[in-house]
């Protein structure tokens, strides 16, 4: 007998997947600001398959912007974390997909998201945890929005992170101008002066994202502000 072979999906599936998610969103715009920046991430940069979703060397990826969660789920259908047949549920009672991304839930999803500012903290010490059991190799990355960074516990992560040298830790920061900064240098000054390595490009541009991904930063952390269109009122 001939197995059929699984659906592949490119990045110009993503829409008709994200169509298929009919519940009831309240935070639209968080998914779709995110889209770009996990469609790199997942298809180019993270060391992770379905089938590695245990193995010790894997890449990890934290999802701390959990609100509106669409463009999370729609990229791990298209990797084939999760079937295409869960996203009409989405947001149901019965349904594994839920508004925010639960990990017992959700394969591939490494924490579960819920109040706003708690995945770098997480991040961090994950990394540490790694180093601590001499895995060197794994990355861990994780997507954060513009507006969560004002949580206090962000500002002892960043504040942490750059003197201890995780230079294994990368933060990606989606900034669609939903919170302000009264110092000159916004995002990026703040993570420079904790001794990241940062760098702002075009969020919809995925060679930018893919280069600013993959660059070199050793002994620090690294961080990307991937700049998206400002939020509507």
């Amino acid at each position: 007998m001939t197995k059929t072979a699984e659906r592949r999906y490119t990045y110009e599936d993503l829409s008709g997947l994200l169509s298929l998610m009919s519940g009831d969103e309240k935070h639209g715009p968080a998914a779709t600001s995110t889209l770009d920046a996990l469609w790199v991430l997942y298809d180019r940069v993270l060391r992770v398959t379905p089938e590695r979703m245990d193995d010790p060397e894997r890449d990890r990826f934290l999802l701390s912007k959990g609100h509106g969660p669409m463009a999370y789920y729609a990229v791990l259908v298209a990797k084939g974390f999760v079937p295409v047949e869960w996203l009409p549920g989405f947001g149901s009672y019965a349904s594994p997909l839920g508004h925010h991304p639960d990990r017992v839930l959700v394969p591939g999803a490494e924490i579960g998201s819920g109040s706003l500012g708690h995945g770098l903290p997480i991040a961090v010490g994950t990394a540490l945890g790694l180093r601590a059991q001499g895995l060197h190799e794994p990355a861990v990355w994780v997507l954060v929005g513009d507006a969560e960074l004002d949580e206090g516990s962000n500002h002892e992560a960043i504040a942490y992170a750059g003197p201890a040298g995780l230079d294994r830790l990368h933060t990606v920061v989606i900034d669609n101008s939903s919170a302000g900064y009264a110092l000159p240098g916004g995002i990026a000054a703040r993570f420079e002066a904790a001794g990241w390595s940062v760098e702002t490009v075009d969020g919809r541009d995925h060679e930018e994202l893919y280069e600013a991904f993959t660059a070199p930063h050793p002994g620090r952390p690294r961080m990307v502000i991937a700049q998206v269109e400002p939020k509507s009122a």
